[in-house]
């Protein structure tokens, strides 16, 4: 709270109204902020006056009856239906792609969406992308993409010319090359690996000072770091040796962003240090037994999937916090959803989800979500759980709280006979969400937005597929 004044008067001494006025400057961010700030304030903030302007902002065609109250929770209410996207009418886009080989990444961005197919990565603006007017094709690579990443264009060396909140394009190949892409063109080319690149980290590493530093693993079972503030270094600024196997996955930890968390496909685990100044840049390791699937970091904790387990280290010590055994299906794909202390793991014929607080006592699921096929495809945030796989053709949403199924989105290719082989591809950005299919003729991306829907979801049985059991005291 602010200070008194002269008068004797503090913040909280201003009118009610006068508060929800200055509101008006505000964006939804601001204005919970300032709820947390003391009653009165919180007050004012929670008004139906505040969070008309903001519904309005926000869905200004969906109407609002004349004098109805409680419209923080209207608001509220709305957002998350929207998020859990249990509308039946979202506005969509879709376009064939051709040949029919898989789209194998995707992502989609504020206003794109990116989709790699062999070598090219096709850049399809979203206000026209039904009617392929727009449509990039990025072409530099000579053989198959094998990851794509998206960093902030202002840590990289074009942050002294671009003030935009735009990010740039990295994709990794087999050609052994990495590539970062802005404006539809290749404005970089990373040479160094003696084989085919098959992991870029999942954020950029934290050098010496301000320095940034793009973290890739390849066939040739190096890591190196490559500096994306400098225009001229096209060489890796390090290299480093340990792992006798190709590296699989990167991840750069949460709790110190220069350590930079490697696993190659026999599981075993390094920890790198870019700031390290001693004669290795290693500062830890363990090994893990399966075949990897996934990794990911959460404050001092590296979460990392195999095909029969989940294990947390602590990166402090490089010790085993505990090791989920997953005896009942194979474990396809992998995610963690923090905030709720939960995780997903996606198998022959279901997903899983777990209480990560009690993996080490209990290796019950909290609920089994149904599925066609193998779950290869997981999104996971702190509104939903989303579920596909080549062998499905419906995408499944999941409340993410209470585990009930709320939708199932059909992929089939819309006004054909010829069904698609299930979903390859997902990309999923708050109430949006993209899917790639392919049949034998051609394959589809299929945009759908759930931001102005007006037609909720009707479920004859909400409960289907979801089983779901009440954590043990």
């Amino acid at each position: 709270m602010a200070q008194a004044t002269t008068s004797g008067k503090t913040l909280a001494d201003i009118p009610a109204d006068a508060v929800a006025h200055c509101t008006e400057f505000m964006d939804l961010r601001d204005v919970a902020s300032l709820a947390i700030t003391c009653k009165s304030l919180r007050a004012a903030s929670y008004s139906d006056y505040v969070w008309l302007r903001l519904f309005k902002e926000r869905w200004p065609k969906l109407p609002l009856s004349v004098g109805a109250s409680d419209i923080r929770g209207k608001y509220i209410n709305r957002l998350t239906a929207t998020q859990q996207m249990t509308f039946s009418d979202p506005s969509f886009r879709y376009i064939s792609t051709y040949p029919t080989q898989h789209v194998s990444h995707l992502i989609l961005d504020k206003s794109s969406l990116y989709a790699a197919k062999g070598p090219e990565v096709g850049v399809y603006r979203l206000d026209t992308m039904q009617s392929r007017v727009g449509v990039q094709r990025l072409t530099s690579h000579g053989s198959r993409i094998t990851s794509m990443r998206l960093i902030p264009i202002t840590d990289t060396w074009l942050s002294r010319s671009v003030t935009s909140k735009e990010n740039m394009l990295v994709t990794s190949s087999t050609d052994r090359t990495i590539r970062l892409w802005w404006k539809g063109k290749s404005q970089r080319c990373f040479k160094g690996h003696n084989g085919p690149v098959t992991a870029i980290a999942d954020k950029l590493v934290g050098g010496l000072g301000d320095t940034k530093l793009l973290a890739s693993g390849g066939e040739d079972c190096t890591v190196r770091v490559w500096s994306v503030g400098s225009g001229h270094k096209n060489h890796a600024v390090a290299t480093y040796h340990g792992h006798e196997k190709p590296l699989s996955f990167l991840a750069v930890a949460w709790h110190k962003p220069s350590l930079l968390i490697s696993i190659s496909k026999d599981s075993k685990i390094r920890a790198w240090d870019a700031n390290a100044s001693g004669s290795s840049p290693c500062v830890g390791m363990t090994s893990l037994s399966g075949i990897p699937v996934g990794i990911k970091c959460h404050d001092t904790i590296c979460y990392v999937a195999t095909r029969s387990s989940v294990t947390a280290v602590d990166l402090r010590t490089m010790q085993k916090a505990f090791t989920l055994p997953i005896n009942c299906t194979v474990v396809c794909s992998f995610e963690i959803l923090p905030s709720k202390w939960m995780m997903c793991t996606g198998g022959d014929d279901r997903a899983l989800l777990w209480d990560i607080r009690k993996s080490s006592q209990d290796s019950t699921p909290m609920s089994e979500l149904d599925s066609n096929g193998s779950v290869t495809l997981l999104h996971m945030d702190p509104y939903k759980v989303v579920t596909a796989g080549p062998f499905d053709h419906d995408v499944n949403i999941w409340d993410a709280g209470s585990c009930k199924f709320l939708n199932s989105l059909d992929c089939h290719i819309p006004g054909e006979d010829i069904l698609a082989n299930g979903v390859y591809a997902m990309s999923v950005d708050g109430c949006r969400i993209v899917t790639t299919a392919c049949c034998s003729e051609f394959g589809i991306l299929y945009y759908r937005d759930f931001s102005n829907c007006r037609k909720p979801v009707s479920l004859v049985d909400s409960e289907a597929g979801s089983k779901f059991w009440e954590t043990k005291d």
